[in-house]
């Protein structure tokens, strides 16, 4: 168990509420993770016992490295799906059907007795970026979450852009093309950003592809069946071994993230744009996920302004699964340390 004198306080708690788990964590005042876990979310259950359980689990991570929370100055959550940010309201979120109309940030505060923030779980994960890992040399940055859809989170000086109505950085939803024969995004708009460059996305391009009367010279046609449905990572496994087709998805991929990456640059102009989620392609450890940011480094210099180009910084992000809980209490950190 680690020393608790090497550790910077206050603590600081953080929750990142998804639709499999619910991850916790203590971080101290340096943005050093003290001790982490994670159980079950049970979607349709009440959350009331989803907090109570959070709050069990943070009490006994607390007691396995000597800390109580008296030395706790403040908690943070993170939730995904439509929510009420001013009122700490989680509303109707799709993948939590027993949690619609929750005030989880009073819930939570009134259960451990700190005062609680509440945010989006992706705009949480920038916080976390920017804080300790991939974003912390920049005063302004923006992550681009890539998975099943395309999520994201703009913080600049410390504040997170949460929008008037809760809504801010939706990057997903961006629209990128406004053809007739758009691709339709999950949430039924044509066009969207999360429609061509989400993990979904790929998938969907690359089965169209492979079922097309011309036909595609690719491993992914002996690897795919009922029993083994075609993944995100499966494509990622073919590039990786030379599958030239699925190389070919992998850097259209690439192209399209770039005309939303432009957009933002345009529109925001960040120091830093940071990738995260679970479709990296293996990131910076990888020969794959280096040619895709390669790509998509290229293909955005093409799309914007010459100072903009030559200016550009495209990092993968640093922390992994570990950004949501972490930038969650880095939000109740800065809260409580502007209330000081």
């Amino acid at each position: 168990m680690p020393d608790p004198s090497s550790f910077q306080p206050p603590f600081f708690a953080g929750v990142d509420v998804g639709g499999t788990n619910v991850k916790i964590g203590i971080v101290d005042d340096n943005g050093t993770i003290v001790a982490e876990t994670k159980f079950p979310t049970k979607a349709d259950d009440s959350p009331d016992i989803a907090v109570e359980q959070a709050k069990l689990e943070l009490t006994n991570l607390l007691s396995s490295h000597g800390l109580d929370w008296n030395q706790v100055a403040a908690i943070g959550v993170g939730t995904p799906g439509p929510m009420d940010i001013k009122a700490g309201l989680i509303l109707t979120p799709t993948n939590l059907p027993g949690w619609h109309n929750y005030p989880i940030r009073e819930k939570l505060s009134q259960a451990v007795g700190k005062p609680a923030t509440f945010a989006n779980d992706a705009n949480a994960a920038a916080y976390g970026e920017y804080w300790v890992g991939g974003g912390q040399a920049f005063t302004s940055m923006l992550l681009l979450t890539l998975g099943t859809g395309v999520g994201g989170g703009i913080i600049i000086n410390d504040i997170s852009i949460d929008g008037e109505h809760s809504h801010g950085a939706e990057i997903g939803h961006m629209n990128i093309d406004t053809s007739d024969n758009a691709r339709m995004c999950g949430c039924g708009v044509k066009g969207h950003l999360e429609a061509y460059a989400s993990a979904t996305a790929m998938v969907d391009r690359t089965q169209e592809a492979l079922s097309s009367p011309a036909g595609m010279t690719s491993s992914l046609r002996q690897q795919t069946s009922a029993a083994s449905p075609l993944s995100a990572l499966m494509i990622s496994n073919a590039a990786e071994a030379g599958d030239e087709f699925a190389m070919s998805l992998v850097l259209e991929t690439a192209d399209y993230l770039a005309r939303g990456i432009a957009d933002l640059a345009h529109l925001i102009d960040p120091a830093a744009f940071i990738l995260g989620g679970g479709m990296n392609f293996g990131g910076n450890h990888s020969p794959l996920g280096q040619k895709f940011l390669q790509r998509v480094v290229l293909s955005t210099r093409k799309l914007v302004f010459p100072v903009l180009a030559e200016r550009l910084v495209v990092k993968f992000a640093e922390l992994g699964s570990e950004a949501g809980f972490v930038g969650a209490a880095g939000m109740a950190r800065t809260e409580y340390n502007r209330r000081a």
